[in-house]
């Protein structure tokens, strides 16, 4: 076996790892063994939100400062025992009628992921063969507004979900936005999902229109928040809560506390910032997974009046 590699058993998989050494954030000299390690540590808390969704992920094999990949389609020379998923793939570029889909409910396949230099895990808001049991929200603030401006939203969002008795959960997107998640029944259509989800914006933008945006249209974003009520379409992904991004440094999307919300929205900085790996493998020692209650289901959405 080549010196550059390593042969390990996880969980009972070998998998042999390889460029250990090989640093993929440039910035801070953060390799790819590092990467290996954060996603096996957080995987605890990781894997209950990947499990039975299919996940297309961003490769980066030569660092984040050089050229990435989308990948939803099984890669060449996938292990026998990865579990894969024949699936419809609406808005494939490549016109293909279904894709082979990795679905990554255990560490083994998690470390391969790792392995190929996968930094980006992202998923829909649905489980295989089912409809969406999640609702997000994400808020795109137009700069100058960044995460900042995104809290005072969050939480009018939170307030006008929970008069129709939708629980809301809040994380960083890992760059320069923020997520709600929401747990919903899962017997409604993405059209459904995302039709509710447009309204609320709506709504918003109408009382709120010199901080909240429902358009799409960046010419209007600069200095509000962009509601993106479409991430619900079936054909979209959503970054996963503890994946890292491919930024300078390598920042996750984290889970965070109202209390660190409603902080931020008075003005208080800067309890809501991007989160680096050992920052999240802390938090998550001291909150456990702020985002557990999304694996409980919710109630169904209030159909259009």
């Amino acid at each position: 076996m080549p010196t550059d590699r390593l042969r390990v058993d996880v969980e009972g998989r070998p998998l042999d790892l390889s460029n250990l050494d090989k640093v993929l954030y440039p910035g801070v000299g953060f390799t790819k063994g590092e990467v290996i390690d954060y996603y096996t540590r957080v995987s605890p808390v990781l894997l209950p939100h990947l499990r039975d969704r299919p996940v297309t992920r961003i490769r980066f094999p030569n660092g984040v400062d050089d050229k990435s990949f989308y990948e939803k389609n099984k890669p060449a020379a996938t292990p026998d025992w990865v579990r894969v998923e024949t699936l419809p793939a609406p808005g494939s570029t490549k016109g293909r009628e279904t894709l082979d889909y990795v679905v990554a409910d255990d560490l083994p396949t998690l470390v391969w992921l790792a392995n190929l230099a996968a930094l980006e895990l992202h998923t829909p808001q649905w489980r295989v063969g089912a409809h969406p049991d999640m609702m997000v929200v994400d808020l795109d603030p137009g700069p100058p507004a960044g995460l900042a401006e995104c809290c005072p939203v969050a939480v009018l969002m939170r307030d006008r979900l929970a008069l129709d008795g939708i629980d809301s959960y809040p994380k960083t997107s890992g760059k320069k936005g923020m997520q709600l998640c929401c747990p919903i029944a899962g017997n409604q259509s993405a059209d459904d999902v995302s039709g509710y989800a447009r309204r609320i914006a709506q709504e918003l933008e109408q009382a709120h229109p010199k901080l909240v945006l429902s358009k799409m249209a960046k010419n209007l974003r600069p200095g509000k928040v962009f509601i993106d009520w479409s991430q619900n379409n079936a054909a979209k992904t959503t970054v996963a809560p503890y994946s890292l991004r491919a930024e300078r440094v390598p920042s996750v999307s984290t889970p965070l506390t109202w209390a660190e919300v409603e902080a931020g929205a008075r003005g208080r900085r800067p309890v809501v910032r991007p989160f680096t790996a050992a920052e999240v493998l802390e938090r998550v020692e001291e909150y456990g997974d702020l985002l557990a209650p999304l694996l409980d289901g919710g109630p169904e959405l209030p159909a259009k009046n």
